[in-house]
């Protein structure tokens, strides 16, 4: 199993001269396992991903597995070169939507007027639409398994366990650790994965102030992953606000507080 970093950024863009070392685009991780190309999230660093993947012009299917479809996570898709092409399939994935609205209704939102010059029907890829309930076991292509769980996050978001090939990855973000007991859900969508990689938008410092914001601390990641028995953890969904230099001193923190610990950066590759 392998794990790229497109995309490493919480709540919107912040391209600038503080955020060169670790990428301003947001969240999108591209993983493969046995030849599968599987995709975490949609942020604005699924466009480079795209155009890399068109260059390859080996792939005929790919599964996005969006966490929620806050625009953050989402704003790249309609730039996903893939989506383009008439001889790649596409299946786009989202659970707990809500009545009314699945991820085809959120893609159509995202590209409607005044929004969005077109729509989605009007790309010349196939893309299909696939909703489901957290909790749900996904098995999207021969050899790949998705287990599902619930995350604390305004409106709700769903995290991920990937097995394939004997490895294992778990994608949570956004969520709410919260203080106290630790999320048995989480832990158990955790427990003992390869590489967990979550949401640590904030330090224990800042969480007082944005108590109900659906995001986590890093020192509350660390606790986790502990708790998980996780071989390693990578640090994830950055907060805007925090630096290139803010960043580098949460990594050895974090580093001297779990060993083999890693602040995600745009283009770090992870093999495993």
């Amino acid at each position: 199993m392998s794990v790229r970093f497109w995309g490493v950024r919480g709540s919107i863009p912040c391209p600038g001269a503080d955020t060169v070392r670790y990428g301003g685009n947001t969240a999108c991780v591209e993983v493969r396992c046995g030849g599968n190309v599987a995709i975490f999230d949609a942020g604005s660093g699924i466009r480079l991903l795209g155009e890399a993947l068109a260059r390859e012009k080996a792939k005929t299917e790919i599964d996005i597995f969006l966490s929620h479809c806050h625009i953050d996570h989402l704003i790249g898709l309609p730039f996903f070169a893939p989506l383009l092409d008439t001889g790649i399939r596409v299946r786009l994935w989202a659970g707990n939507l809500g009545p009314g609205c699945g991820v085809k209704d959120a893609v159509d939102r995202l590209m409607s007027f005044p929004l969005f010059p077109i729509g989605i029907d009007e790309l010349k890829g196939t893309i299909e639409f696939r909703d489901f309930h957290a909790g749900d076991t996904l098995k999207p292509q021969a050899g790949m398994s998705l287990r599902t769980a619930p995350l604390r996050h305004p409106g709700g978001a769903i995290g991920y366990r990937l097995d394939c090939a004997g490895r294992s990855l778990a994608y949570v973000t956004d969520t709410e650790l919260g203080v106290g007991t630790i999320d048995d859900g989480i832990v158990g969508l955790a427990k003992n994965a390869d590489l967990m990689i979550i949401d640590a938008t904030f330090t224990d410092e800042e969480l007082p102030s944005h108590e109900g914001w659906g995001h986590a601390s890093w020192q509350q990641c660390v606790r986790l992953a502990d708790a998980a028995g996780v071989r390693r953890l990578c640090l994830f969904h950055h907060n805007p606000d925090h630096d290139d230099d803010f960043l580098d001193t949460i990594g050895r923190a974090a580093a001297a507080a779990r060993p083999d610990t890693v602040v995600a950066r745009e283009g770090l590759h992870i093999e495993f």
